[in-house]
């Protein structure tokens, strides 16, 4: 029954990958697709018997980070440009042939042998062990990220109040 969740979570974040990816229409419905996938991935996550690992996604990433993007796509008021034909053309192009080459490394990797997974530690994905190592071994990273989101968040405003001749 989990194999078939995790197909149903697959088929939903590949479907909201391609509709963030595809859609250079609408940066709001890109977004949007975003959360999607991000909500999928997190669904994973509780598959694998990492619920904290899991609900993170959801909030922090399909919470925050995409509400963020949205704010930012907001305050800037983007407008649609005008893309030549042959340069949309070379995108899906593009975008079709990578994606062939992931399907393709996708199927030899399926086709190969997988062998015994490893055994999974005790606590993992819980939230000591998160906490231990995010504030431990990624405490620069973590620090640097938060710097750089409030950056961009102070410079939206900036580029917002600016007025566009």
């Amino acid at each position: 029954m989990s194999l078939l969740f995790f197909y149903v979570f697959a088929a939903i974040a590949i479907a909201g990958a391609l509709g963030m990816v595809l859609n250079t229409r609408n940066t709001v419905a890109a977004a949007l697709s975003l959360v999607l996938t991000m909500v999928a991935l997190g669904g994973v996550y509780v598959l694998l018997e990492a619920y904290l690992i899991g609900v993170l996604q959801i909030l922090v990433y399909a919470g925050a980070i995409v509400v963020l993007f949205l704010f930012v796509v907001m305050l800037l008021n983007l407008r649609q440009q005008d893309v030549s034909p042959q340069r949309q053309l070379a995108t899906k192009i593009a975008a079709v042939l990578i994606g062939l080459l992931v399907l393709v490394q996708f199927l030899v990797l399926i086709h190969g042998a997988f062998g015994t997974p490893a055994a999974i530690s005790e606590g993992f994905g819980g939230y000591r062990q998160v906490g231990t190592v995010l504030f431990t071994d990624y405490v620069l990273a973590f620090e640097a990220t938060s710097l750089l989101l409030l950056a961009a968040m102070v410079g939206a405003v900036i580029l917002a109040k600016r007025k566009i001749d």
